[in-house]
């Protein structure tokens, strides 16, 4: 398999729709609307063209990681930063480091756009793989009740988190159905 990174394309909006579909099918803390989460998104004010990604194989869709513009706020301060969701790799293929390719072009590219951050809620056993630590290490908080150990933040400067804090304010596009 030559497994390719790249920038999405319309061409590819209903690929990535079946396969984030297939992904969530059978996820436990799902609500199986990630397909349309990520329609909604694209038409926000938080899209980041170039932080959209595909994996494809031969032009097959693969897998799909998407990232977008959110605040970490407090009384005093808003910061920058980036949310990861979703992420979704065709069951078919799976662990085949078809998303650790999706997740390391996508943190890499986050950094050479200047973004500092990147914030998710996912399962704790993956992200950690990539650096991944609980958010409330540096003292950022979800917008709602949410365990500990699955809302995670990663530095991708060192230190780039020391200064910030606060609660993490997503796009409406997260809670509209």
């Amino acid at each position: 398999m030559d497994i390719l990174i790249r920038k999405e394309n319309e061409k590819d909006y209903k690929g990535i729709e079946v396969v984030v579909e297939e992904a969530f099918r059978s996820a436990l803390h799902s609500d199986n609307d990630e397909h349309n989460l990520v329609n909604r998104l694209r038409k926000s004010n938080e899209f980041v063209n170039e932080l959209s990604l595909v994996a494809t194989d031969n032009e097959k869709i693969l897998g799909h990681i998407l990232l977008t513009k959110i605040k970490i706020k407090n009384e005093h301060n808003e910061s920058k930063s980036l949310a990861l969701a979703p992420l979704s790799v065709s069951p078919h293929h799976q662990r085949e480091g078809v998303g650790k390719k999706l997740m390391e072009e996508a943190l890499k590219k986050s950094k050479e756009l200047g973004y500092r951050s990147v914030i998710v809620l996912g399962h704790p056993e993956y992200y950690t793989k990539f650096g991944f630590e609980k958010a409330s290490k540096f003292d950022i908080k979800a917008p709602f009740e949410v365990p500990d150990e699955v809302f995670m933040a990663i530095e991708l400067e060192k230190d780039s988190l020391k200064n910030v804090n606060g609660v993490v304010e997503y796009s409406r596009a997260f809670f509209e159905q």
